[in-house]
């Protein structure tokens, strides 16, 4: 992937009429070119508004914006939305109802000589697998075949870069997921640099190169997906990603104990006695034993898995999906351990470096020679 900058936002600001809270504030973002860039967020985060900044729908009161190098808003210059190179495909799609599917892709290349227009008109067809309705009307295709046409015009005239909002929104769960494999086949033939705005963190995590987390009108994390869901830079961020639980660990100069393990802090740049140790569901393996530092207190079968709830010595109740060879009973006693070779580390709000965890903690010692890790209310959290 090239690491030259398609999209740049530097320092943008945006007030909507009489409001006083920012739509987007101190909002810093690069997209490297030819990459997906997802920015997920909750509903009112200031996305939806940075996809329209950036296609020139709105202006920004303060800050610049550029798209290929090119500044198209700040400074005193504003390049309207036409003149931007963009595809922009709204969330219900915008398809013209008396307009044929092929009179719909080739509304974007009004500018073009006939044949051309009909070329590009045909490769776009066969690229969207909608060659066979070229002749129908938008009330006659399905959400997955819409999408697929707004998408196809969006594309049509080459731009520089492709904007999505909410693509996924309006489709049941089974075609969202099938027209997440398709659309992401697509955008890869295509090559175009994509913005993705979505609430959905399923969506964000399968389909980008990087996922932007937006809160309060501006980007707090940008990193790949893998990284954002174990290491998020906050508390806030790491229950947006998903479910996550917080275990209370003590510490002891970069040495530290807690109920899934003992471990090593790293980059910690202040001595800490207290830490907690972010778990998501399938970072924990359940071992039945006697003497466990855990008690089964819920169970649920979902049909691939099993969710249980375990309560921790420390107070704290885990919730992890085990797979179907787990059967446990609720109130048996467990031995709760990470299956990571490292976990985030929390101080306060913010993570203070990566916990590597050295060994298991050995079951007799843990339950007859340590005391328990000072713990507080559930710990799990679901986004």
């Amino acid at each position: 992937m090239s690491e030259t900058c398609a999209v740049r936002l530097a320092g943008v600001w945006k007030w909507y009429r009489g409001t006083v809270v920012p739509a987007v504030r101190d909002l810093w973002l690069d997209v490297r070119a030819g990459e997906l860039l997802a920015i997920l967020g909750p509903s009112g985060c200031g996305k939806t508004t940075t996809l329209r900044l950036i296609a020139g729908l709105e202006r920004p009161d303060t800050g610049a914006i550029e798209i290929g190098g090119r500044v198209v808003a700040g400074g005193g210059r504003f390049v309207p939305p036409e003149e931007r190179g963009v595809g922009l495909v709204f969330q219900d799609y915008a398809l013209f109802p008396h307009l044929t599917v092929e009179e719909n892709i080739a509304f974007g290349l009004r500018g073009f000589a006939r044949q051309e227009r009909a070329r590009r008109v045909q490769e776009l067809l066969a690229l969207t697998g909608l060659e066979a309705f070229r002749t129908r009307y938008p009330h006659q295709l399905s959400g997955g075949q819409q999408q697929r046409v707004a998408i196809a015009r969006a594309l049509a005239p080459h731009p520089a870069v492709l904007l999505l909002d909410e693509p996924f929104a309006n489709l049941d769960a089974e075609l969202r997921l099938r027209m997440r494999e398709e659309l992401r086949r697509l955008l890869r033939d295509v090559g175009v640099t994509v913005i993705l705005v979505t609430h959905d963190r399923d969506e964000a995590l399968a389909l980008a190169d990087r996922v932007a987390v937006m809160l309060e009108g501006t980007v707090v994390q940008v990193d790949t997906p893998e990284r954002v869901y174990h290491e998020p830079r906050t508390r806030e961020v790491a229950r947006l990603l998903g479910q996550a639980s917080f275990v209370p660990a003590r510490v002891l100069g970069r040495l530290g104990r807690s109920d899934i393990g003992s471990f090593a802090l790293e980059g910690a740049e202040e001595p800490t006695e207290q830490v907690e140790l972010l778990l998501r569901p399938r970072d924990v393996v359940l071992e039945r034993h006697p003497e466990g530092l855990g008690v089964v207190v819920d169970r649920r079968f979902v049909g691939a898995e099993t969710i249980y709830r375990v309560l921790l010595r420390c107070g704290i109740t885990v919730e992890t999906s085990q797979p179907p060879s787990v059967e446990l009973a609720i109130g048996e006693r467990v031995e709760v351990r990470c299956n990571r070779a490292r976990v985030a580390a929390f101080a306060g709000d913010e993570r203070i470096g990566l916990a590597a965890l050295l060994e298991r903690l050995g079951r007799t010692r843990s339950a007859d020679t340590e005391a328990p890790v000072a713990g507080g209310t559930d710990g799990a959290a679901a986004s």
